[in-house]
């Protein structure tokens, strides 16, 4: 054996996911294996079918993608396994199969990911003899939310926990004052921030533990199809790509269109608030909804857009929408919040705005200036190879695994990240 035995630990996992960390553990996961690592995911199908109100994927319970090994815990008791772990902080319905998974001797590495269903803080104290790291894809070891979006309405800058929770309807959660999260996020050889802000974020709301930083990436373009010459849009237009949820921002954006009749706002994505905003945009004929688009699909509208509008008004960890946007040569009008700031600081490919006025002189001034719109397409591709490329953190991440393997003791490991074909 040469490659690395991994495993990832997580709750959700493509096709049985939301948003963007599923995907980005997929792309790890894939990376790894195309390295000679041996992966294997382990997550939680029964929380994806729980909080999924639409018909599920038919998938085995163990399954092949793309050389990852997929194991998908069911229980017939089906939405109590999530709402048990969420409430002890700890597995319970799958706690047997969970602890002969990850038994020790097993792995060289065991990556937890969001654990918040499959197994909470409890899942941390499990015996192992492997490295073991924490990523930090949502808030959620400082915010029983996941999202610091305080009473459903604003972004949280101090601790109201319980009754932020009444308002989403949720119950407390108990074992967050017991000190479980933190002990055993100290049993991890290495916790890893995804940006730079939601590392300073983590810190500002208490936790104790130092984090590292390791971005998310891109694979390779050649795992894409070309981009079509033609663009899928009849005339100029600005792009947003994203779950359509209130904490996204497109709310105080649809009215700037109103006042813009010289480009229309393409939208790709659905979500809860889908309704609210297409009844918001009713009057607009500038804006167009196109419903969940392939990822093949949005690489085209990336690419013909003006810009890519990223609006969120919560505290995002990162922001994979801006670095898929800037791969295409699309330049991004983000909200200077968050981690938008540091990402568009190091891509020199765009603008920030805080206010609606600001986007609206952000859209005519971009519209307004071909060539400069090129200049930004150009620094954000060149970006992205340098900061967010495949063969920058794979690499990045595979150093991480060696430094705590050093910590740990564990030369074995260390020897056989030296091999450059597994590395």
């Amino acid at each position: 054996m040469s490659g690395l035995r991994i495993c990832m630990v997580t709750t959700f996992y493509p096709p049985f996911s939301f948003g963007g960390d599923g995907i980005a553990i997929q792309r790890l996961s894939r990376a790894l294996v195309r390295r000679g690592h041996d992966v294997t995911v382990v997550h939680d199908e029964d929380a994806f079918r729980a909080l999924h109100p639409g018909s599920v994927p038919d998938r085995p319970e163990v399954d092949d993608d793309e050389g990852v090994r997929v194991i998908r815990l069911r229980s017939r008791f089906g939405p109590l396994s999530p709402l048990l772990v969420q409430q002890f902080g700890r597995p319970v319905l799958h706690a047997a199969r969970l602890r002969t998974l990850l038994a020790p001797g097993q792995w060289d590495v065991v990556n937890f990911h969001n654990v918040s269903l499959i197994g909470g803080p409890g899942i941390l104290h499990y015996p192992t003899d492997a490295v073991t790291l924490y990523m930090a894809h949502e808030h959620w070891l400082v915010c029983p939310t996941h999202v610091l979006w305080r009473h459903r309405r604003e972004r949280c800058d101090e601790r109201e926990c319980l009754r932020c929770l009444v308002t989403y309807r949720r119950p407390p959660q108990l074992w967050r004052y017991t000190g479980a999260l933190e002990r055993g996020l100290q049993r991890m050889d290495s916790v890893i921030a995804m940006s730079e802000f939601s590392r300073a974020k983590h810190r500002e709301f208490g936790l104790q533990r130092e984090m590292e930083v390791l971005p998310y990436f891109l694979p390779p373009a050649a795992h894409g199809r070309p981009i079509t010459e033609a663009s899928p849009h009849e005339r100029p237009f600005f792009f947003f790509a994203g779950r359509l949820e209130r904490i996204k921002g497109l709310d105080d954006v649809l009215p700037v269109f109103a006042d813009y009749p010289d480009a229309d706002l393409v939208i790709a994505g659905e979500g809860d608030h889908g309704p609210t905003l297409r009844d918001q945009a009713s009057g607009l004929r500038n804006v167009r909804f196109l419903g969940r688009l392939a990822p093949e699909m949005l690489a085209d509208y990336y690419h013909h857009a003006i810009a890519t509008i990223v609006p969120s008004v919560c505290f995002e960890t990162f922001g994979i929408v801006l670095i898929e946007a800037f791969r295409q040569g699309s330049p991004v009008l983000a909200r200077r919040v968050g981690p938008f700031p540091e990402l568009l600081e190091q891509a020199g490919a765009g603008e920030l705005f805080d206010t609606p006025g600001e986007l609206l002189g952000a859209l005519r001034r971009l519209q307004a200036d071909p060539a400069r719109r090129t200049r930004l397409a150009v620094a954000g591709r060149e970006a992205v190879e340098t900061h967010w490329a495949e063969t920058t953190v794979v690499p990045a991440y595979l150093t991480l695994v060696g430094n705590a393997a050093s910590r740990r003791g564990r030369p074995d490991i260390l020897s056989r990240l030296k091999m450059g074909h597994v590395a």
